[in-house]
């Protein structure tokens, strides 16, 4: 989606919550619209998100840092992460789990069970079950990027802390 059809969207999006969502209104007023854009780096979307798990911002931050160094400082390609060893992965800071995430989403990627090209044909519900499928990617992380890479309005992350809590404070349940 071009930014500027989002940008429409979202609009026409928060005009309906306002319009029809009396306990959210106020709170879209305040906040504002979303400064998220949806863009077409889909997998190094999901490569970085790997990596920033259960990480604060600056060390996911320096650890991609150091990721992209080892491969030139060019982000690499699915066949290049498989080419490097687990040592060689661990050494620039990743678990033993995220070597292993990251080679399991490359390794889909080679085998052609992810394909970014025809995620954006395909129905928020397909393009979970195609990601769920690698070892890493849960469905919280399928939906974050169904929304900020993808640009999805229509998904609510319901398995989201924050966002269930925000949901039991504004409706007061």
């Amino acid at each position: 989606m071009k930014n500027d059809d989002f940008t429409a969207e979202l609009k026409k999006a928060v005009q309906h919550i306002e319009r029809n969502d009396g306990a959210l209104a106020p709170t879209i007023a305040w906040a504002g619209l979303p400064t998220f854009r949806p863009h077409q780096d889909y997998y190094g979307a999901l490569v970085n998100s790997i990596i920033g798990q259960q990480l604060s911002v600056k060390a996911a931050a320096s650890i991609k840092q150091k990721f992209v160094d080892l491969f030139g400082g060019e982000f690499p390609s699915a066949r290049q992460i498989l080419q490097k060893s687990p040592d060689d992965l661990r050494a620039v800071g990743f678990s033993y789990a995220k070597v292993k995430y990251v080679q399991d989403l490359a390794q889909h990627v080679i085998d052609g069970k992810v394909v970014f090209d025809k995620l954006d044909s395909q129905c928020n519900d397909e393009i979970l079950a195609e990601l769920t499928n690698v070892k890493g990617i849960g469905e919280w992380t399928a939906h974050m990027f169904l929304i900020f890479s993808m640009g999805r309005l229509d998904v609510l992350p319901v398995g989201d802390l924050g966002i269930r809590n925000g949901v039991r404070q504004l409706y007061r349940f």
